[in-house]
Parts: C-alpha cells; structure tokens; sequence
C-alpha cells in the first residue's frame, strides 16, 4: 500500500498540558508552502515605530511619480529597501485636539481627542497596536505585545507616564495607558534569558520555581471553588483562568532555531534608563553619557524587537525614540542642544531637523534589513509584517498635522514600492486599513467624526 506524504501545516502547534500551546518553527516537512513565495503574505506580525516632532516636509517629500519616484534627502537612507515601503502623503490628523504635542502622540495610534477633563488627560480609545494585539497576539503568545523606548520620559515628564509621551493603550475600556519598558538590560534577561548560555541552570531553575508555586496555588484554588456558591465560584474561575494565563506566559519560553536566536548584548552600564527623573522642565540638564548611548542602545533595542517576532514571543510591538518633547542631545551628530530647542525652543532650525531625521531614517532601515534578513520558511519576516513609522505632527515651529509623515513598511498584502498620495484625507483612514490587513472588517477607528472609511490604493 502507497502511503500518502505527511505534510505539516506551518500553523502547526504542540499541545500539552492544560492550555499550553508551543507555536512550531518552519520545518522541512512544511516544505510545499516554499512555493507560494509569490503569494501574497497574509499580515501575522504588526510594529509600531515613533519618532518625535515631525520633520521638514519640503526635505522629506519623495519627487517622481507613485511608482517612480526619488527619495528625498531625509529619506534617502531608506533606499536600499525602498521596493518594501509606501510613503503616504496627504493625510491629516484632525483627530488630534488638545495639547499640541500631546494630543498628536496620543491621537497617532488612537485617533482619538486628548481628553482634558478626564482620563488622566489621555486619550478615548484604544490603540490600534492593542486592537491587532487582540486578534494575533494575546492568549496565543508568550507576550501579547511589547513596548519598548529610547531615552524616554525627558524634560517635563520627569522620567514618568504623561499624555507627553503615551502612545499605546489597552484595548478595552477605560483605554487606560501602557508605559513602555526603558531598561535594555531588563528586557533582555526577561525576553531572551532562556537563550542566554550564560544564563545555565539558574533561568532553568527561576523557570521551574514560578511553575510549581503557579501549580501549587492551582490545586488549592480548585478544592476551595467546590465548596462556594455560583457567584464566588464563577469569581474563582476567574482567577484560576488568570494564574493559567500567566503560567502559559512563563512556560511558553523561546527555542533557539535557525530564525530565532538571543540578540547580541552589548555594555549599556554608560546608558541610564531613567536619566529622566532628574531632568529639567527645559531640556538644562543634561545626560551626555546617556546620550552618546543611544545609537548603540536603540540598535539594541530594535535587536530586540525583531527577535521577540522571529522567535513568537509576540506578534506586536512598538518602539519610541524618545518622546514629544525628546529633549536630549545628539553628541553622534555634533548636536548640543535638545530636539525641541532646534524644533521651535530655539527657534526653527531646520538644517539641524534634517539631520536628526535623517539619521532616525538610517535607524528605520537597519530594522527593516535585519526584519528582512530572517527566514520563516520561504519568506521573510518583513514579509510577513505590517511595519508603521509615524510622529506626533508634521510642521515643528507651527505644530500643524497636515501632511503627516507617516511610512508603511513591508508585506501584508500591500502593494509597496509606492509614493501614494492622497486629498488631505484623515488619518484614521489608515488606522482602520491597518486592521484591515489584519482581518478585522470594522470600517472605521477612533472619533468617528474623523473616518470616513479604509484607505484605497494600499493593497
């Protein structure tokens, strides 16, 4: 008798355990989906890149045609993968009233109002990043998003969540907001210390330690459920379902695989992750050792960020340069001053500008090279992502949100390669295409006041 060829789907999981589920690398014997590469690459991962304080628009506009086009100065870096991205011009942000500065960072994601009154000052609803978390990530991951940020939290913020530096938020009311993690050290002993070989046992042991008390506090919950009423039973329930989330969560660590390995740490001992809580309301005091730091910590970080998607321990991330007010120097590009000074503080500079923004567009392709780098069985991880770069307004000394910069990047069913513009439309439009290409139908996102439906010409 012929047996027939066993074939594994890439969807494949291996199950034990209660509600464990250990998500597969590619395997050779998932080989036949080699050959859709000409496929279309339906989106599974989403990240969400910040960078602050807009840019110049007349040094950031492409010139050319949709399809033929040249890269302006500040985006000139980008060319090596300029086949990856689309460049949206002509979207506009009038979902974000408010602060200047805070009701654009808070509206980026959200494409809601600053709420002045109450919330904390926030935002009215949750972050697009959540929405997508919800559907491909939470429940399915070791972690069902992470964020992450650079020399975060500066001048007025004092190194502590405020609507000047918010830009995700949960995905329920009341929409409240998630602070990004700051400590690269931190964040690569908890992602990647089971990878680590200079971990041993002890991550061996840490790991087995929190499972058996999970399993501990499990069986004694269960016998003391059998004795209560309906109410407090379904309260119990509750809470046992929690403590299994969290046991999934820890029980759910990476496997080094050809796609997925620890990231290189670097010395970060001369960068402060919380510099900020002793800034200045100015910018005046200044941090030139955590400075001159950030080059060498963001790479670390977008390392990161790649590697938590290539090795499922997440499907959606975000990553800020620093904040709306990014007051910080640049002693890499011979910068002194703050961001905010050469924005409007110190009056418009936009020479300086340029060249900050330039340098952030060199940072955008090293993410997207090495995204583009790793094999997930016959495509690449770009392919398989929606990769979205924004900030909190377009115009520094007037503080205007027309014509946002805003770039996608990678697979997901678009059509990249592309300068598309559009007639001053609002941004929430594509808000609402980006959970499109996740499939999720809804057709409109945020104040609907501002959404007029999806976006055309993006897929």
């Amino acid at each position: 008798m012929v047996m027939s060829k066993f074939h594994l789907s890439r969807r494949a999981v291996l199950r034990g355990a209660g509600a464990i589920a250990i998500a597969l690398p590619w395997l050779e014997i998932m080989g036949p989906e080699r050959e859709a590469r000409a496929q279309t690459t339906p989106a599974k991962r989403f990240l969400a890149v910040y960078t602050p304080g807009g840019t110049v628009l007349d040094r950031w506009r492409p010139t050319g045609s949709e399809t033929s086009f040249t890269l302006s100065p500040i985006l000139a870096p980008l060319a090596p993968v300029q086949n990856r991205l689309l460049v949206l011009d002509g979207l506009d942000m009038p979902s974000a009233r408010g602060e200047q500065h805070q009701a654009g960072i808070i509206a980026w994601l959200t494409g809601t109002a600053q709420d002045g009154n109450t919330n904390g000052g926030y935002g009215n609803g949750p972050s697009v990043d959540q929405v997508i978390a919800s559907r491909i990530s939470a429940g399915q991951k070791a972690k069902a998003s992470i964020q992450i940020a650079v020399r975060w939290a500066t001048g007025k913020a004092h190194g502590l969540l405020s609507p000047m530096n918010a830009a995700n938020f949960e995905s329920a009311a009341p929409y409240r907001p998630i602070p990004p993690r700051l400590d690269p050290v931190e964040i690569f002993t908890e992602l990647f210390g089971t990878l680590n070989p200079s971990a041993g046992n002890d991550a061996a042991r840490r790991l087995a330690r929190k499972q058996s008390i999970l399993d501990f506090l499990d069986g004694r919950y269960s016998a003391l459920s059998a004795r209560l009423g309906a109410a407090d039973k379904q309260k119990i329930d509750q809470h046992l379902t929690k403590i299994r989330e969290i046991e999934q969560s820890i029980s759910n660590v990476p496997v080094e695989t050809s796609a997925c390995k620890a990231p290189t740490m670097v010395d970060t001992s001369d960068y402060n992750p919380r510099t900020g809580l002793n800034s200045a309301d100015n910018g005046s005091i200044k941090d030139t050792s955590t400075d001159a730091a950030i080059p060498k910590v963001g790479k670390l970080m977008m390392d990161m960020l790649v590697m938590s998607l290539a090795c499922d321990i997440t499907a959606v991330g975000t990553l800020q340069w620093s904040d709306t007010e990014a007051k910080h120097t640049f002693p890499w590009l011979n910068l002194s001053e703050h961001h905010h000074y050469y924005q409007h503080d110190g009056g418009f500079k936009p020479a300086e500008c340029e060249r900050i923004c330039n340098w952030y567009s060199k940072q955008h392709l090293y993410l997207l090279q090495e995204m583009e780098k790793i094999d997930m069985g016959g495509h690449s991880l770009l392919d398989e992502s929606v990769v979205f770069f924004g900030s909190e307004l377009s115009d520094p000394p007037t503080h205007k949100k027309n014509n946002m910069p805003f770039l996608l990047a990678g697979g997901g069913g678009m059509r990249t390669g592309r300068w598309v513009r559009y007639p001053n439309l609002p941004h929430n439009n594509l808000l609402v295409s980006i959970l499109n290409l996740f499939g999720d139908t809804r057709t409109t996102f945020g104040d609907p006041r501002n959404c007029t439906g999806p976006l055309t010409n993006l897929t």
